[in-house]
């Protein structure tokens, strides 16, 4: 049958986190008075998701359309709207923050126990352990090199949902991969179905602006910031560094981080083996009508 969200699990999951994360300022330790302070008196919680891209593909969705975007404000309203909800349920319970005298909700006249529900966070480590991709960020790469940057040691990874997708299309599995594994991404390689190149578009194929949208759309449901990553090519220039911040600023986001592939003399993440994936064209530079500075 055709996959679709599961919207009521999601509140039922939200609700259950809330109230976690709420015990978990309780049993905390903290290192200074200072700290243990400000966090119990302001209760600040940072509700999150990630596996954004993988859900995408599961729905049949690129990221790098339209429907992403507006999926994207859509799941982020509906997890604020029911961690608001319960955060107003603990407050009847538990009794509100005790700095709620003087802050936004006493003015709104709105009752909550924590001052703040939702963040986006990098998970670049906990959604290795979920095995599922990082925060809202697209896939890196389907194949790629991952160095330790305390250990030295190199690992070549290999996107388990794309393996899935390659069987489901009746490939053959050890062709997709060494081709793959010197490219990083489909687009090149012939002989692959349209629909899988559409599914499995990866960072640096995206143009910047809607790496932008997705990140504003989120951010216009999360009361902090949000954590994401405008992935430019090699050879992005300083004047595509700066539309894209222009264009961050007219979408009202609170934060932006830009990296040019490259940038660094080492890099934890690397495409392919073939040292010319990387150089993508210029479709993945922002269009100066929708970057403008």
């Amino acid at each position: 049958g055709r996959t679709e969200v599961d919207w009521e699990k999601l509140r039922e999951t939200v609700r259950k986190a809330v109230r976690f994360l709420d015990d978990v300022i309780e049993v905390n330790r903290y290192p200074i008075p200072e700290i243990e302070r400000m966090t119990r008196g302001n209760r600040k919680i940072g509700l999150g998701v990630m596996g954004f891209a993988e859900m995408l593909i599961r729905l049949g969705l690129s990221y790098d359309s339209d429907d992403a975007v507006d999926l994207a404000e859509r799941v982020m309203r509906v997890i604020a709207e029911e961690a608001l909800a319960t955060s107003a349920e603990l407050a009847e319970e538990r009794g509100v923050f005790p700095n709620w005298k003087g802050s936004v909700h006493e003015a709104r006249n709105r009752r909550v126990r924590n001052a703040t529900l939702t963040a986006i966070a990098p998970t670049g480590t906990i959604s290795i352990i979920a095995e599922t991709s990082a925060s809202i960020e697209p896939l890196f790469a389907l194949a790629y090199r991952r160095t330790h940057v305390l250990g030295g040691q190199t690992l070549y990874e290999v996107n388990p949902l794309f393996l899935e997708y390659v069987e489901r299309y009746g490939l053959k599995v050890d062709e997709v991969l060494e081709a793959v594994l010197a490219q990083g991404r489909l687009r090149d390689i012939a002989h692959i179905p349209e629909e899988l190149k559409r599914l499995f578009v990866t960072a640096l194929e995206i143009p910047p602006d809607r790496h932008l949208q997705i990140q504003a759309a989120f951010q216009r449901a999360v009361d902090n910031s949000v954590s994401k990553t405008i992935n430019m090519p090699e050879e992005a220039t300083v004047e595509d560094v700066a539309r894209a911040y222009w264009r961050a600023w007219e979408l009202g986001l609170k934060g932006i981080t830009i990296y040019r592939y490259g940038s660094k003399s080492a890099q934890v993440l690397e495409l392919g083996l073939d040292e010319e994936a990387h150089h993508y064209d210029h479709a993945s530079r922002c269009d100066p009508e929708e970057c403008r500075v």
